[in-house]
């Protein structure tokens, strides 16, 4: 066994794409080990802003020899299909047996050194390699996301030497530190080595000691002011992607821009300057701001910091007084020079078609001004802002706090992390405009493909179910209100291609609803079995629920082999109709579970008609011991035909009870 070191070493990699990178290589990595026979007992792969590299252990020095005999086609066979097998196996049929009437090939593969295997690896790796954007370089054949200056292979504590002629480069064993804090060319001879020399050369490895580094520095700094860092893990990791050597300074906010509000002060520093905004102990914005280099921190530097904010803000305070001038309602007529979608109209005709489906006058102004503030000076020059800022201007212009908050939350939830919206008109107007959004693309045959989706249908219908479990919409009729939807563009007279718009909606939700229930820890199985003749959102989340939880129990697991074993019997009855007769129970056994089901059905429909759907799996529990004592004593299939048929029945009234709530002929096991 022996470990591998490589490094690829080059230009700044961009920070978004430095993680992602880091699992493709470790991917490969893997798939080409594991292609050529090689074991290994671990992977660790490190990215940063100059390298990526990986380091593995436990390595194979060499693969094991091999024999296999493949036996082909029949002797005689047609001619193609023996040549296809000759071409598969590498032989000629000279070289092949006989053997039991088929032509048999004896493959040999000799046993071969790892050290020469990795070079080839190594070249296939860097050639397949998938980035966002690519670029190419002087001296080199071939693309990658920056021009690369160096590669390191180390296996074994030698240096396997290896030309890659597409980059112009041989493999050694050097590299080099931080650009900034240390000088000259660094030699390894393995990564503990790599791995010392390169904190003595001012470069911290590990991406997420990088991170703890970072949030320590500014937690330190930010305590002695009696202040608190805001979390923010998408700024930071973007920053660990920016340094390799953190160093923390604190900066001023001039007073003047603390008028301005802090969601576009905080915006402001994150996405222009990636500075990190800091909280007083009331939870307000501080006059102050984080900010990460990449080398000893001087004060020359922060006033250059402070500079380039100060110019920053000067333009939020600008766009911001300049939109307060303006009131909403008169950007509304500039929403029809807005293309929402080619075949769906302009914004304007989208406010319209939302102020259609909602209920009352303050929902439809809610819905009327929720796009406008796509019209701002300040949304234009942070889209990110999009509905905060409508929430900010629609309070300094006196409109219902209700209201201003709608236009705030009706965007989200934007993601599976992003927190859903509570309030009453917020989730009405938001259900609105992801039902709008899905009915149009959908209804014109704009569906995703695979893992593209540009308009983030998936995403809308994973906010429309979340919106409706999250805030127990118990009530909310999904095909009412995409009905509702398609009947909005009627009247605006936008063709919708698709004849059944209101079956595809449904389908493409429905499916995003058994992922999430996936997300949620339901079982593929327990999912299936719920998704019943149903478009009730609500309803089929809390039967999932229900149905995982039920079956961790020994009441759960000896029901559902019950039911198995009754709807096989009932299942192979020839009988279309079965009728259950008190009089035809002649053994204790079936009359107590008969009992048993009349006191469940006296209950049954109460929990049904309350969706406690956990409370009907505890009375299907009670059902236990009767159906064990049942098939324990009772014989089903007995000679009198009235009485073998009134067991039937017997068994299909349970079978339907259970089957009220899920189909259990679904569940796996």
């Amino acid at each position: 066994m022996a470990n591998l070191l490589l490094e690829i070493f080059s230009e700044e990699i961009p920070a978004r794409m430095q993680l992602k990178a880091g699992e493709d290589l470790k991917t490969l990595f893997s798939e080409k080990l594991k292609a050529q026979g090689l074991r290994y007992s671990s992977i660790e792969t490190f990215v940063g802003p100059r390298r990526l590299g990986a380091h593995i252990e436990g390595l194979d020095e060499k693969t094991e020899a091999v024999s296999e005999s493949r036996r082909g086609p029949k002797i005689g066979a047609p001619e193609p299909a023996i040549n296809g097998f000759l071409k598969s196996v590498g032989l000629t049929l000279d070289q092949c047996t006989q053997e039991n009437g088929y032509w048999v090939a004896e493959l040999k593969q000799e046993s071969r050194q790892t050290a020469g295997i990795i070079p080839d690896i190594i070249n296939q790796i860097l050639a397949q390699f998938s980035w966002p954007k690519s670029m190419r370089w002087h001296g080199s054949s071939q693309t990658w996301v920056r021009p690369i200056r160096s590669l390191i292979c180390i296996f074994g504590g030698k240096t396997l030497v290896n030309a890659v002629p597409s980059l112009g480069l041989i493999t050694g064993n050097k590299s080099r530190g931080h650009r900034f804090l240390s000088s000259g060319e660094i030699t390894v001879s393995d990564f503990d080595d790599y791995k010392t020399k390169l904190g003595d050369a001012s470069v911290i490895l590990n991406h997420h000691v990088r991170q703890s580094v970072i949030q320590a520095q500014l937690n330190v700094l930010a305590k002695e002011k009696g202040l608190t860092v805001v979390s923010d893990l998408a700024l930071l990791e973007e920053v660990s992607g920016l340094v390799e050597y953190p160093m923390a300074m604190l900066g001023k906010i001039d007073q003047e821009f603390m008028g301005i509000p802090a969601e576009v002060l905080s915006t402001s520093m994150r996405v222009h300057q990636r500075y990190f905004t800091l909280h007083d102990s009331k939870g307000n914005m501080a006059p102050y701001f984080g900010v990460i280099a990449n080398m000893k921190p001087t004060p020359e530097m922060l006033k250059g910091y402070e500079r380039v904010l100060r110019a920053r803000l000067s333009d939020a305070k600008f766009f911001f007084e300049q939109d307060l001038k303006i009131p909403l309602q008169d950007l509304l007529p500039k929403l029809n020079e807005i293309v929402f979608q080619a075949q769906l109209g302009t914004l304007a005709q989208k406010v319209d078609r939302l102020q259609n489906v909602m209920k009352t006058q303050e929902g439809k102004r809610a819905a009327r001004l929720c796009k406008a503030d796509l019209l701002t000076q300040m949304v234009g020059e942070f889209p990110e802002l999009q509905g905060v800022m409508g929430k900010i201007y629609a309070l300094k212009q006196n409109e219902g706090a209700d209201v201003a908050l709608a236009m705030h939350e009706h965007y989200q939830p934007l993601g599976p992390n992003d927190s859903c919206p509570t309030n009453q008109l917020s989730v009405e107007l938001g259900l609105a405009d992801k039902m709008d959004t899905l009915v149009g693309f959908l209804g014109n045959g704009m569906e995703p493909t695979g893992s593209k989706d540009p308009f983030a249908l998936r995403r809308a219908a994973l906010g429309v179910i979340r919106l409706i479990i999250e805030n127990n919409l118990k009530n909310y009729n999904l095909s009412e209100n995409i009905q509702k939807s398609i009947e909005s563009y009627k009247k605006q007279r936008i063709l919708l291609s698709n004849p059944n718009a209101l079956e595809t909606v449904i389908d493409f939700i429905i499916t995003r609803l058994t992922v999430y229930l996936k997300g949620q820890g339901i079982e593929h199985d327990c999912v299936q079995a719920v998704l019943m003749d149903t478009d009730d959102i609500w309803s089929l989340s809390q039967r999932g629920k229900a149905i995982a939880g039920f079956l961790k129990t020994s009441d759960g697991i000896a029901l559902k082999s019950a039911f198995r074993r009754a709807h096989g019997i009932v299942k192979k009855s020839e009988k279309n109709k079965l009728y259950l007769r008190g009089e035809f129970l002649l053994e204790p056994a079936e009359i107590k579970l008969h009992d048993a089901l009349n006191t469940v059905a006296q209950t049954y429909d109460t929990y049904l008609r309350k969706d406690d759907y956990v409370g009907l799996m505890g009375q299907l529990a009670t059902l236990r011991q009767p159906v064990d004592n049942f098939f324990d004593t009772v014989t089903v299939n007995c000679d009198d035909e009235k009485i073998r048929n009134n067991r039937l029945a017997l068994l299909q009234l349970m079978l339907d009870k259970i089957q009220a709530i899920g189909d259990f002929t679904k569940l796996e096991g």
